[in-house]
């Protein structure tokens, strides 16, 4: 069975403070590449799937790093066009404790900020692919960016792809005189398959659980809360199919509770919550999800619940993985799910 997928956005060079020292005491920094599109591909091409990341870069050693990282992880990136002036970077300070973490975006006038609706040949892009994906990250960059989604989504609906979007607000990013509430719909409703969690719905489309706030969750999170953000954001746009909430219980900058429900066809999945103590990397940690869930609905055709529970365990781990990139394998989110979490030596 051909399980090509394709996802569409920015990739950037990510610099990061060593360990938790703050901007100001750092010497130097490590670099890695990352960014939402491109994280989901790598997990899909980790787990065995054709996973093809499809961007814009400028000609320059930098995105040819970038391009050969993307490779080295089995990533397609033939559909990569080149072009612009430069790659997006982003700075990363990672919070401890009560400290929250920092990221600081230099990413203005970009490559794909720049890109133009029919620079991108979408119909041979999706030949062989049956799955298409996008973030609320990419239509913030700029009107062209957004204008070039919108054609994949349009593109891909007519083509019988399933779309699914993460829908990622990012308030620092909309910035060209538009916000997300009026940009956004129009390619969510060519979705069938929508993540978010509780800020996205609310933020964007106004949509969200009574009573929850976020800040003061103390790691705990009730599930059935957030069915009412699934059926209204069901009933704002139904071509969606199936609705994913992530629930994220956070109790300090290390220490979080995770987990998710699906709602589909008017039954809402709920995961179990796992507890994650220690941890390394909480950047992509949607993007994780969002790569678990993919591979689970394509992989576990008509088992939803066994798709969230391998959305959320494989985004447990990717907690514990320095990078953007969830680098784990589908033997060790199996082994989490049936209950191995002892951390213990493989020999």
């Amino acid at each position: 069975m051909n399980r090509k997928i394709v996802t569409f956005g920015e990739i950037m060079l990510r610099l990061a403070t060593p360990g938790y020292l703050r901007f100001a005491q750092a010497k130097e920094y490590g670099a890695t590449f990352g960014g939402g599109e491109a994280n989901v591909a790598v997990s899909l091409a980790n787990y065995g799937l054709d996973a093809d990341f499809v961007s814009r870069l400028p000609d320059n050693d930098i995105a040819e790093a970038c391009i050969m990282d993307l490779r080295s992880h089995k990533v397609g990136v033939s559909n990569i066009i080149r072009g612009g002036d430069r790659i997006g970077i982003y700075f990363l300070e990672t919070g401890a404790v009560a400290r929250a973490s920092k990221v600081v975006y230099d990413r203005s006038n970009s490559s794909i900020a720049t890109v133009t609706k029919g620079q991108i040949d979408w119909r041979a892009v999706f030949k062989d692919a049956v799955w298409f994906h996008w973030t609320g990250i990419t239509p913030a960059l700029s009107p062209g960016a957004a204008e070039v989604c919108l054609e994949a989504i349009e593109i891909a609906n007519e083509l019988g792809l399933t779309v699914s979007c993460d829908l990622n607000y990012r308030k620092n990013l909309w910035r060209y005189g538009k916000t997300a509430s009026e940009v956004m719909p129009a390619l969510v409703e060519g979705c069938d398959v929508i993540l978010g969690n509780e800020e996205d719905c609310e933020k964007v489309f106004g949509i969200k659980p009574e009573g929850f706030d976020a800040s003061s969750t103390g790691g705990e999170v009730n599930a059935a809360e957030f069915e009412s953000v699934c059926t209204q954001m069901i009933k704002r746009f139904p071509r969606c199919k199936k609705m994913i909430v992530t629930l994220r219980g956070a109790i300090n900058a290390n220490h979080n509770t995770w987990g998710g429900v699906l709602y589909a066809d008017g039954v809402l999945y709920s995961s179990k919550r796992y507890d994650i103590t220690h941890i390394v990397d909480r950047v992509g940690g949607g993007d994780s999800f969002m790569g678990g869930l993919i591979y689970g609905l394509v992989s576990y055709p008509g088992d939803d619940q066994k798709a969230l529970d391998f959305a959320v365990a494989a985004s447990c781990l990717k907690h514990t993985v320095y990078g953007d990139f969830n680098l784990v394998t589908v033997a060790e989110v199996e082994n989490l799910i049936k209950g191995d979490g002892s951390g213990r030596v493989a020999r």
